[in-house]
């Protein structure tokens, strides 16, 4: 039972720190988040299952299609929901986020239904074991690919291009301004980016659990307690928290039960914001005067 609630708690974790990675992206290239990367989660997975299951297309392609899908998703949230009132000096791209959050939640259970619905994958076909557990090899996989991404992300923050345009962005908006950088254009890949990431996150989870129209809304909120918990500011706390957080999810379900997971686990970051207020690895605004 060790071995499985281990794995199980690190390929979830890897899946809220890859959704949580995107909040750190937009908060440090724009200070902004979007709230609707829960259903960037419901997304990715509805369109991979309608793209291979439903259309037919080879799981490559559908996936890629499914995560070009989730960019676009990216594009438009910044473009209408967030810059508009960025500009004016308006925060209410809080609540215009969470709003388009709800609206593609509503157009997605009007289009694709109620039903959950299985995708289909080899990766978990039949189980292996594992320490004499039996473990699905897509849930070995899972961890990785939430690693790996992370990892990738990292090299190219530090070594491309974009990253670098990125980081210039995120330390003086301004002063990339004038040195020539389309400001408004790398956010926008900021927040395609971020819904890649939540896409990503959905198509993996989809075939352990299910596909449907409401799969991503308790990800996503789970996504940003990880985000704050690991210090949004940093890339690393955010990965750190999300794999500490799958663990303890997991660990307090196999003991005490699914009844007793979301009471115990808020509690925790509760008493852990309590402390550390600034998140595992964040670090307090620095105040000019």
């Amino acid at each position: 039972m060790l071995t499985g609630t281990l794995v199980s708690g690190l390929g979830l974790g890897s899946m809220y720190g890859l959704v949580a990675l995107g909040f750190h992206i937009t908060f440090a290239v724009s200070g902004t988040v979007n709230f609707a990367q829960g259903s960037a989660v419901t997304l990715g997975a509805v369109l991979g299952y309608t793209f291979a299951v439903q259309l037919g297309w080879p799981m490559p392609l559908a996936i890629a299609a499914a995560l070009a899908g989730c960019a676009g998703l990216g594009l438009v949230v910044e473009r209408l929901l967030v810059r508009p009132f960025v500009t004016r000096g308006s925060d209410a791209w809080l609540l215009a986020t969470v709003a388009g959050g709800i609206i593609l939640d509503n157009v997605l259970l009007f289009t694709f239904g109620k039903e959950p619905r299985s995708l289909p994958s080899a990766l978990v076909a039949a189980p292996v074991q594992v320490l004499g557990a039996g473990i699905y090899p897509l849930q070995l996989l899972i961890p990785v690919v939430g690693i790996a991404a992370a990892l990738a992300i990292r090299a190219v923050f530090r070594g491309t291009e974009l990253g670098r345009v990125l980081l210039a962005v995120a330390q003086n908006s301004e002063a990339a301004r004038l040195m020539g950088i389309d400001v408004a254009r790398t956010v926008a890949c900021a927040f395609a980016l971020s819904a890649v990431l939540a896409g990503a996150a959905g198509l993996l989870i989809a075939p352990l659990f299910s596909v449907s129209a409401e799969m991503g809304a308790l990800f996503g909120i789970k996504a940003f307690a990880v985000a704050i918990l690991g210090g949004i500011g940093s890339a690393t706390g955010v990965v750190l928290a999300g794999l500490l957080y799958g663990l303890v999810e997991a660990g307090v379900t196999a003991t005490l039960g699914s009844g007793a997971t979301q009471i115990v686990v808020f509690s925790v970051i509760i008493l852990a914001l309590a402390l550390r207020p600034n998140g595992l690895l964040g670090r307090a605004a620095v105040n000019k005067v």
